[in-house]
């Protein structure tokens, strides 16, 4: 795979070079190890001073000025996050639900209600900070995938089924969103996941285009929108597998609800779900 450079790392190559060069032509190989180590040490933080005052680092997302130590995003966006994440929730159906709240491992939301994945692990709610950063990593800011992968990753470490899961799917585009799109962000998430044995399958693939989601003005209407819209490859190896799916954001769960039913009619003997968020809360304690 072709690895791009931007300006700044080519600028900082090239400053690299260029310091080792003259370190190498300038430094008496003669003089003791702790003279040459001082200069040496002295040179790089030249160079890292020079890269932070043209490259400062910044906030990937609301763009402010931080320290390089702040890890991506500035406190107050950490904060925020935070705020959004860590709540109590339904395993089944992922929407806030305390302890307390749940009978036989179900919320008052879910019961009587289908859902045809095992489980599932959320990140958050689909609110503030972690709303506006899953809309911008969907409309092109993939440089989001960093933190966002970190929150799916602790999602998956504290859910129920990580050490049973075989198989990760990201829940597809279709081809011709994909290709105006120029990525699925459930694709590039799934590979920031850390799993020692899992593997990633695209074997799952939507055969129809369906409208918005977001678009539909029900949940019925939601479940007609995405019904027969997804199939899986011929000669998949799913057949007896454990699988979780992959997704960006869980609203009434037609969508995750639709390709677990796929993937179980192809043979699959579980399919749990990861998603960053759920949307949709009803607070219940």
């Amino acid at each position: 795979m072709a690895i791009s450079a931007g300006p700044k790392s080519i600028f900082s190559a090239f400053l690299v070079i260029n310091f080792n060069f003259l370190y190498n032509s300038s430094v008496d190989k003669e003089k003791p190890n702790g003279a040459s180590n001082a200069v040496k040490q002295a040179g790089i933080f030249t160079l890292q001073s020079l890269n932070h005052l043209f490259w400062p680092a910044i906030c990937i997302n609301c763009r402010i000025s931080i320290s390089e130590t702040d890890n991506k995003l500035c406190r107050n966006c950490w904060d925020r996050l935070l705020n959004c994440t860590g709540a109590d929730y339904c395993r089944r159906c992922g929407r806030d639900a305390g302890k307390f709240a749940l009978l036989a491992g179900k919320c008052p939301d879910c019961q009587g209600k289908e859902v045809r994945f095992d489980s599932i692990a959320r990140a958050g709610i689909y609110e503030h900070t972690l709303r506006k950063m899953i809309l911008s990593f969907k409309n092109g800011r993939t440089e989001l995938d960093k933190v966002l992968g970190f929150l799916a990753n602790s999602a998956l470490q504290g859910s129920e089924f990580m050490d049973d899961v075989e198989i990760f799917v990201p829940v597809p585009l279709h081809w011709t969103r994909r290709l105006i799109r120029g990525y699925n962000q459930s694709h590039v998430l799934v590979k920031k996941l850390k799993h020692s044995t899992a593997n990633i399958s695209k074997d799952l693939i939507r055969i129809r285009r369906t409208k918005s989601q977001p678009a539909m003005a029900s949940p019925a209407a939601r479940e007609k929108n995405v019904a027969g819209a997804f199939a899986v490859r011929y000669r998949h190896k799913l057949n007896g597998r454990k699988i979780c799916l992959v997704d960006d954001i869980k609203t009434t769960g037609a969508t995750l609800n639709e390709c677990a039913k796929t993937l179980k009619r192809a043979g699959a003997s579980k399919v749990f779900a990861l998603v960053l968020a759920v949307a949709g809360q009803k607070n219940i304690r």
